[in-house]
Parts: C-alpha cells; sequence; structure tokens
C-alpha cells in the first residue's frame, strides 16, 4: 500500500511539473487542467497508482469542476459533453460484447466455440495461437475490431479461466488477439470508423478510393504486422509447445446442464448479431446500434438475468468512458491542433515531417480516440501538404490505428482487460510493437505505391 501512495505522488508531481514547463503563456486556464489531466492520468494508468477505473472516474470529476465551474475556470464551458460519454456508441458496443460474452458462457457456447476452434488448429499452444491470431485478423477485416475481440475473447474463455492468469499462453493469447483485431482493421475500408474517416476526407478534396483500392493498401500491411505479432508474441510467450489436456471440458460436460432453449436464443442472436456487424454497410446501421440487438433480447428471454447484469465488468466501461472524455477535451480545447500546427511550422524535410507526423498520430491515438484522432489529423496533414493529398491521408488514418499501449488506447485492449487475467504492463509489449514498427510499415508500402 505505500508503494502506491509513492507512486501517486511522483504522478501528481511529475504531472504538475510537466504542465509548468510546458504550457504556454497564451494558454487557457481550461487548456492548462486538461495539459495536466493529460499528464496525470497517463502517470497512473503506466503506474497502476490506483485502479484504471478509478482514473476514469478521476478524468469525469475533474473535467467538471475544472472547466464548468467558474470559480476555477475563467471561461467556463458547458461540461456536458465531457460528463456523457458513458452513452458513447464505443461504450454500448462493448457492453453489447459483454451481453453476448455472458450468454455464451452461461449457455456452455463457449465451450463448443473452443472445441471447434481446437478441432481445427490442434491442442498444441502454437498452433491454437497462431488459429486465433489469424482467425481474429481475417473477422476484423470486415467486423469491428471490438465486436471480434469480445467474441473470440468469450469463445476462449473457459481455456483461459483453466490455464489461469500466470499462464504464458494465456498472456499470448490476451495480448495476441487485441492486436490481430487491430492489424486486421487496417485492411479494409470498413475495417475501423478510422478508414472510412479517412475515405471521406479523400472524396471530400476530389480523390476516390473504393473498396479494393484501400485494400491494395491495407490488406499487405495487416498480413506483415501479424505475421510479426506472431512471430514475437510466440518467442516471448509460448516456448513449451506440448498439447493441452482437454479434460477440463469433458468435465464442464459431466457437470453442467444447459437449457435447450436458452442454447438456441442465443445462437440465433449471435448469427443475427454478426451478420449484420459484417454487412454494416449495406443496412447502414452502425455497429453500436447492432449490439443493441444482444442487450434487449437476451434480457427480454430471460437469458440474461439480473444478477448477470451486475456482474458485468462495469468498471472497464467506466475506463473507457474516461479515456473518451480525456480524448475529447484534448479535441475541444484546441490542445492537440496547437501541438498538431506547432509540429507541422518546424522547417523540416518532407519524408522527416511525414515520420513525425505518423508518430505524433500514433502517441495521441494512445490517449485518444482513433476515430478523433484521424478526424483531427487528416485535414490538417491535407492542408500542410496540399500536393500529397492521398499519401498523407492514408499514412495518418492508418497510423491512428497503431495505438495499443494502454487499456483505454483501443476499446480491443479494454475488452480483453475486462476479463481480469491481463494488468496494465501487459499490454506495453503489443503496443511498443506495432507503435514503433506500425508507421514505419505503413510510411514505407503507402510511398512504395504512389
Amino acid at each position: 500500500m505505500k508503494k502506491k501512495y509513492v507512486l501517486f505522488t511522483l504522478s501528481l508531481v511529475a504531472a504538475l511539473l510537466l504542465t509548468y514547463l510546458i504550457k504556454e503563456p497564451q494558454f487557457k486556464d481550461s487548456q492548462v487542467y486538461v495539459l495536466f489531466l493529460l499528464f496525470f492520468s497517463i502517470a497512473l494508468w503506466a503506474t497502476e497508482a490506483i485502479p484504471p477505473f478509478s482514473t476514469g472516474l478521476f478524468i469525469l470529476a475533474f473535467l467538471a469542476f475544472s472547466l464548468g465551474n467558474p470559480r476555477f475556470n475563467s471561461e467556463p464551458q458547458d461540461i456536458t459533453k465531457y460528463i456523457n460519454t458513458f452513452s458513447s456508441s464505443v461504450v454500448w458496443l462493448m457492453l453489447g460484447g459483454f451481453f453476448l460474452a455472458e450468454a455464451l458462457t452461461k449457455t456452455g457456447l463457449d465451450s463448443d466455440l473452443l472445441k471447434f476452434t481446437l478441432k481445427v488448429s490442434g491442442t498444441q499452444p502454437r498452433h491454437i495461437f497462431v488459429g486465433l491470431m489469424i482467425t481474429t485478423m481475417l473477422a476484423s477485416m470486415l467486423m469491428s475490431n471490438t465486436a471480434i475481440t469480445a467474441m473470440v475473447i468469450a469463445a476462449i474463455m473457459p481455456l483461459l479461466n483453466h490455464l489461469g492468469k500466470n499462464s504464458r499462453l494465456s498472456k499470448a493469447l490476451l495480448v495476441g488477439v487485441p492486436f490481430a483485431a487491430t492489424t486486421g482493421g487496417l485492411a479494409t475500408i470498413i475495417g475501423t470508423p478510422a478508414n472510412l474517416i479517412t475515405a471521406g476526407a479523400l472524396e471530400n478534396e476530389g480523390i476516390k478510393i473504393d473498396f479494393l483500392h484501400w485494400m491494395l493498401y491495407g490488406v499487405p500491411l495487416a498480413l506483415v504486422l501479424t505475421a510479426i505479432g506472431i512471430v514475437v508474441f510466440m518467442k516471448l510467450f509460448i516456448k513449451d509447445n506440448q498439447p493441452l489436456s482437454l479434460e477440463f471440458l469433458k468435465a464442464n460436460d459431466s457437470v453442467a446442464e444447459y437449457d435447450r432453449g436458452h442454447r438456441a436464443i442465443v445462437l440465433v442472436i449471435v448469427i443475427i448479431t454478426v451478420l449484420l456487424w459484417m454487412t454494416s454497410s449495406l443496412h447502414n446501421l452502425s455497429v453500436s446500434a447492432v449490439a443493441a440487438i444482444p442487450i434487449v433480447f437476451l434480457t427480454m428471454t430471460g437469458v440474461i438475468k439480473g444478477k448477470d447484469v451486475r456482474g458485468l465488468s462495469w468498471d472497464t466501461l467506466l475506463l473507457v468512458a474516461g479515456g473518451l472524455s480525456l480524448s475529447l477535451a484534448l479535441q475541444k480545447t484546441g490542445l492537440l491542433t496547437h501541438y498538431s500546427q506547432k509540429i507541422i511550422t518546424m522547417n523540416i524535410p518532407l519524408l522527416v515531417f511525414v515520420f513525425v507526423f505518423a508518430y505524433v498520430t500514433m502517441i495521441f491515438s494512445n490517449v485518444m480516440s482513433h476515430t478523433a484522432t484521424s478526424t483531427v489529423m487528416i485535414p490538417l496533414g491535407m492542408a500542410i501538404l496540399p500536393e500529397h493529398k492521398l499519401n498523407i491521408a492514408l499514412i495518418i488514418g492508418l497510423a491512428s490505428s497503431t495505438a495499443l499501449f494502454l487499456p483505454v488506447s483501443t476499446p480491443a485492449n479494454a475488452v480483453t482487460y475486462s476479463t481480469g487475467l491481463v494488468e496494465q504492463k501487459d499490454f506495453r509489449i503489443g503496443g511498443f510493437l506495432l507503435g514503433l514498427l506500425g508507421p514505419a510499415a505503413i510510411i514505407a508500402w503507402v510511398l512504395f505505391l504512389r
């Protein structure tokens, strides 16, 4: 406990010192407060001085008091937008994934899915890992990264629970699945909202990029980065390739009796939800709107009961809501635009500038919504480099999806964190790997194809 107090104090002092050194005379009160909040939140998440969801709650409360109170702020704002992030579409999408995962567990369908996976991939840890990584990558090309992560994690939960928190295979899967979901999202224009924003921004400039044209850029990147992730994670985590015993699955079958009606209901709801997620471009229903299907019908049919709802990972949703509020504050107070423009005005060569922009985008995306980052950075990049609009838009749009360092860097990380089997520090491996290699690979491939 003493160590936690020390880490909290050091985080606070570091945040205050950095704010004092970096703030500029023309900054408004809101900008100073948000700059401090950014440093303090990152420090708390990195040191785990307090629980991660508590940091999310602190963000919500701090923004409400510092930005909305005239006693603390010379230009108070309407703070409604900052405290309403719990109703964000991202949060509802995650909640839908939680409902599906709970229903799969209650009806034993998660064990059935795991048996099918093991039947295809075999029982050797490396084969299981490679099979799940490839499956996740391919599925995330057409589905929401968050949704596919929730589905895969739900399917392998019996295995993860059997292996336990300290298992190296568990760590590899919990770090690898969101990594593959993120890299797979690069492959298609519908793989992630940032891709759609990129295509929209280019279309506004009279540059059209269709589904197949995007795949020319995205698919090779997805394949290469996923392959690198597979190799690195296997070397780090999976050194023992002895076949796994499946006795725990047989034991579950012998003691569990599942309601066949409920199993049928869950199966139908899963199929409908996944199909609608995969065809969102046809019916124009957002993935978060589709997530309402499991939330509503699983409770109406009695598959999910009150005690099940109370047992969901609400702390993870609070964590994500806080991260969304912080990203919104960075955008609305103008801090993101301010520092982006400072970087842009530097007299540096084009290639160096592109690298700086790509890595700045990746860094911002670790503490902000990928969608918000790409929304702000893409128009900025195209305005500064009007002769390279296609290249800079693609580089920024793709680089915004290379953030995996924190549980709040992407909802896919938050989903795996909600299992309670992985710690914040475990995300750093995938975060460093994709954060360092991703932007460089994107720049090299986009410029090669120009």
